[in-house]
């Protein structure tokens, strides 16, 4: 019963308009004062104590860093390495776009930066070589949300503050599946430009490779930095993303010099405001979680599942089907704030490995981001194509049905998430 009424209450007001995160606060408040005799020195406590965890002070160095890349001409760098190699395909310039992304999703953590840093660059190339406008936005608006999968990735920061799960596990376990399906990506991305005769790049001699490398390498170490220092155990997944926030700066600023100390301020700023948008998302989702918890809803949604005979199949059938229909009307950091939580202990009690379960929800956000009428990355490239979202969300249905095949893959083969740290000794 206490469930209905929190759900419905959360409905109401998500409804009206209202931002999901001061949806959150309002639902917790209203029924925790209003229905049940929690102390609030309980709810101080638990909301003072729920982003104090040590995990949380990734999220602004990876936003920090993300920045300093976007506006420091990494993207640009990395675009034209990864035309250097692959131009010459079919395709080569759409498939240089989703290196690209790989490539900075690889060092951003973040999918909209991804879009936008990779987007404005290789979308205006595109169109001008002769590719038509529809496919060049299908490949960086699909390919940018690798942005979240490929590590450091700031949902799965998210997803280890809502279940305590290992950051560097789960950052470990993410690089396979990017990789994956950045490759399913450049597939359909060859297939489809092949068939419809799009056109290619000249062939990159060995000294325009190796130069378009030197002029990328900086960027491209900070790969190493951050997945490197954390197998290593040189640093937690929290000191890797402090120091990529500083590496960062000083490629951007001092060895690139495309950003000035002058425009520093600003980005600290940007930086800023969005790491306080998504701390106070996490805060409400916190205070949603405990109240989950004390009225023991996921205990007991995972009793009657299990009393049912539903087994773990059907449960991460009925998972992504939940996660995508959420996908429709919310963004990826509420998604899992407030679903991990209630999926999660359901998971843990039909022997489901929780960071294969991780993956999954991280795979599903990817797909949610591509797909109307709330998907960030659609909004994100409608901005740089100029284009309306529904010629945008045609143009996206070649690449968003290799995402939703490779969705179903990495749902039930556990391997594809779990080989990597379990190799490494992770697990």
């Amino acid at each position: 019963m206490s469930a209905l009424i929190i759900f419905t209450l959360l409905l109401v007001l998500m409804l009206t308009g209202m931002p999901i995160s001061i949806s959150l606060g309002l639902t917790v408040l209203t029924f925790l004062f209003t229905m049940t005799e929690v102390p609030i020195e309980a709810v101080a406590l638990k909301l003072f104590t729920g982003i104090e965890k040590f995990e949380i002070m990734a999220i602004p160095f990876f936003i920090l860093a993300g920045n300093f890349l976007t506006h420091g001409g990494v993207a640009r760098r990395m675009i034209n390495f990864a035309s250097s190699m692959v131009g010459h395909w079919h395709g080569g310039l759409g498939l240089a776009g989703v290196i690209a992304c790989a490539l900075f999703a690889a060092v951003s953590g973040s999918s909209p930066a991804c879009v936008v840093a990779i987007g404005s660059i290789l979308l205006p190339a595109m169109v001008k070589q002769g590719f038509p406008r529809d496919f060049g936005a299908g490949v960086i608006t699909t390919s940018g949300a690798l942005g979240i999968l490929i590590p450091p990735s700031i949902a799965m920061v998210m997803y280890s503050v809502a279940t305590n799960t290992s950051v560097g596990q789960l950052f470990m376990a993410g690089v396979v599946p990017g990789l994956m399906l950045a490759s399913l990506l450049g597939l359909t991305t060859w297939y489809r430009a092949r068939k419809f005769g799009y056109p290619r790049l000249p062939k990159a001699s060995f000294r325009q490779r190796l130069h378009a490398f030197r002029e990328s390498m900086w960027g491209l170490f900070l790969i190493v930095v951050v997945i490197g220092g954390i197998y290593s155990g040189i640093f937690t997944p929290t000191e890797a993303a402090a120091m990529s926030a500083v590496y960062a700066f000083i490629v951007a600023v001092f060895v690139y010099k495309d950003l000035t100390l002058k425009q520093v301020p600003k980005v600290l700023l940007d930086s800023a405001s969005m790491s306080a948008m998504l701390l106070y998302i996490i805060t409400n989702a916190v205070l949603f979680s405990f109240l989950m918890t004390s009225e023991g809803i996921p205990q007991a949604m995972a009793g009657s599942l299990i009393d049912a005979g539903l087994g773990p199949i059907a449960f991460l059938l009925v998972v992504n089907i939940i996660l995508l229909l959420a996908g429709n009307v919310m963004e990826p950091a509420s998604i899992v704030l407030i679903f991990a939580p209630i999926l999660f202990p359901v998971a843990v009690a039909l022997g489901i490995d929780p960071v294969h379960f991780g993956i999954l929800i991280v795979v599903n956000m990817e797909v949610g981001m591509c797909h109307p009428p709330v998907g960030l990355n659609l909004y994100v490239a409608s901005g740089i194509t100029k284009m309306g979202i529904t010629e945008l969300t045609v143009a996206v249905w070649p690449w968003l049905l290799t995402m939703l095949a490779f969705l179903v893959l990495v749902t039930y083969v556990p391997l594809i998430s779990l080989w990597l740290p379990r190799t490494l000794g992770m697990m």
